[in-house]
C-alpha cells in the first residue's frame, strides 16, 4: 500500500529507491544540520569556525554538482549515486573520528555533509534526472511532490532526533563528545545503506525506453535565467540554515539542544505539511505565483522574528514561516521541468542546482560572522529581505511564460 502511494499512476518503479534514498539521507541530514555546529562548539572551535565549516560542505557539494552538470553525462546515474553513498559513508565516520580543524575542513568539502534545511547535494541532481525519466505529465508533479514531502517529513524527524547524545549521556552514561562521535557514525551507517538501495536501480544495459539526455541549446536561456534568480534564493537561505538558526537559539535565548531539536521537528512537520499543499495551490493559482506568494508573506516573518525578545513569539513566527517557506519546493522542481525540453531535463536540473549551492556556500560564513560579531538580527534581516527580492524578480521574469513546446492559441 506504502508502495502504492510512493508512487502514483504513470511512476516508473524504479523511482522507489530513490525515494526510500531520499527519506533515509533526509533523516539524517535532519539531525546532522543540528548536531553540527553543537559538536564543533564541543571540540572547541568558535562561532566563526562553524560558519567557514558549513561554508565548506556546501561549497564541496557545490563543486560536486558542477561537475555533474559538466560531465556526469559521461556516466550513468546509477553508477554515481554508488558513488555518491560511498561518499556518505566516508564522510560520516571521517567526523566520528577527527577532530582537527583542518581534517574536518578537508572532509567537510570532499564529503556529504548538509548543514542546511534543504537538499544541496550531488545526490540533489542526480536522482532529480532519474525522477524526471521516471515520469510525464502530471505524474512527474506528483512524484516530484512525493520526493519533497518524503525529504521534509524525514527531516523533521531527523531533527527530533537530535537530542539523541543528551539520552545517550544522561541514560547510558556516554560522555558528550562520545555520543556525538557515535551519531556521526550513524550518518555513515545510512549512507552505506542507500548504497545498497541504490543497487536495486537499473543497471545501463537494462534501462528501457529513457530520454536521451542532451545538452542544454533551445532552453538555455531560460536555465540561466532561473539559475541566476535560484542563486540569489539560495544565497539568502544560507544565512538562516538549521545549523546557524541552531546557533541563534542556543546563543540568544540560552535553548538547550532538545528544545531545539523539537522546535525543528515540528517546524519541518510543517513544512512537509507545505508539501500536500502545494500542488492543490499551483493547480489553482499557478507554479509561479505559488513560489512567490508563499515566499513573501514566510519572509517577512523571518524578519520579525529576528527582533522579538521572546523565544516562544519567535518560535510562532518561524512556524508560520516555515509553513509557508518550503511550499514552492516541488513547484519549483516541477516548473523547471515544464519549461525546458524533454531531452534537456537531466542538464537542466544540473545546471539549477550549479549556482544555488555555490550561492548557498558562501553565505553560512558570513552568517557566523555576524554572530560572532553580536549582530543577531543582521543575517536573519539579510535573509528576509533578498528573499523578497528573488520572489518579486521571479514574478516579473516568469508570471507569463509558457511550456516548452507549448503553442500559443
Amino acid at each position: 500500500m506504502l508502495g502504492r502511494w510512493l508512487l502514483p499512476a504513470g511512476v516508473d518503479g524504479a523511482a522507489l529507491p530513490l525515494l526510500t534514498g531520499k527519506a533515509l539521507r533526509a533523516f539524517a541530514d535532519g539531525y546532522m544540520a543540528l548536531l553540527l555546529p553543537a559538536y564543533l562548539l564541543a571540540l572547541g572551535f568558535g562561532t566563526l569556525d562553524v560558519g567557514i565549516l558549513s561554508t565548506a560542505t556546501l561549497l564541496g557539494s557545490a563543486f560536486a554538482t558542477l561537475a555533474v552538470g559538466s560531465w556526469g553525462h559521461r556516466f550513468h546515474h546509477r553508477r554515481l549515486l554508488l558513488g555518491a553513498a560511498l561518499l556518505m559513508l566516508g564522510t560520516g565516520l571521517s567526523f566520528a573520528t577527527f577532530s582537527a580543524f583542518w581534517p574536518l575542513l578537508l572532509v567537510a568539502f570532499v564529503g556529504t555533509l548538509n548543514p542546511s534545511s534543504g537538499d544541496v547535494s550531488v545526490f540533489l541532481p542526480l536522482e532529480h534526472a532519474r525522477l524526471a525519466e521516471s515520469a510525464q505529465g502530471a505524474a512527474r508533479t506528483a512524484v516530484f511532490a512525493r520526493y519533497s514531502l518524503l525529504g521534509a517529513l524525514f527531516a523533521a524527524l531527523g531533527a527530533l532526533s537530535s537530542g539523541a547524545p543528551e539520552w545517550l549521556n544522561d541514560t547510558l552514561g556516554l560522555g558528550r563528545l562520545e555520543a556525538f562521535r557515535l551519531m556521526f557514525a550513524a550518518y555513515g551507517v545510512v549512507g552505506g545503506v542507500v548504497w545498497l538501495l541504490y543497487q536495486r536501480l537499473p543497471a545501463p544495459a537494462h534501462e528501457a525506453e529513457a530520454v536521451a539526455a542532451t545538452p542544454l541549446r533551445e532552453s538555455r536561456h531560460v536555465v540561466i535565467r532561473l539559475a541566476a534568480l535560484f542563486s540569489v534564493d539560495a544565497f539568502a537561505g544560507g544565512l538562516a540554515i538549521n545549523a546557524l538558526m541552531t546557533l541563534w537559539f542556543l546563543q540568544r535565548f540560552d535553548l538547550s539542544l532538545t528544545a531545539a531539536g523539537q522546535f525543528f521537528f515540528w517546524s519541518g512537520l510543517l513544512s512537509a505539511l507545505s508539501q500536500l499543499i502545494a500542488p492543490r495551490v499551483a493547480q489553482r493559482i499557478g507554479l509561479v505565483n505559488t513560489m512567490v506568494f508563499t515566499h513573501i508573506p514566510a519572509s517577512l516573518c523571518l524578519i520579525a522574528a529576528a527582533f522579538v525578545p521572546d523565544v516562544h513569539l519567535a518560535m510562532a513566527l518561524l512556524f508560520v514561516r516555515a509553513l509557508l517557506s518550503q511550499m514552492d519546493v516541488p513547484v519549483r522542481s516541477a516548473f523547471v521541468m515544464e519549461v525546458v525540453t524533454p531531452g534537456e531535463r537531466a542538464a537542466a536540473a544540473s545546471y539549477t542546482a550549479v549556482p544555488r549551492s555555490l550561492a548557498s556556500a558562501v553565505s553560512p560564513t558570513i552568517g557566523g560572522a555576524l554572530f560572532a560579531a553580536g549582530w543577531f538580527a543582521a543575517p536573519l534581516v539579510a535573509c528576509g529581505v533578498l528573499k523578497i527580492a528573488y520572489d518579486l524578480a521571479l514574478w516579473k521574469a516568469f508570471r507569463r511564460h509558457r511550456p516548452a513546446g507549448h503553442q500559443a492559441p
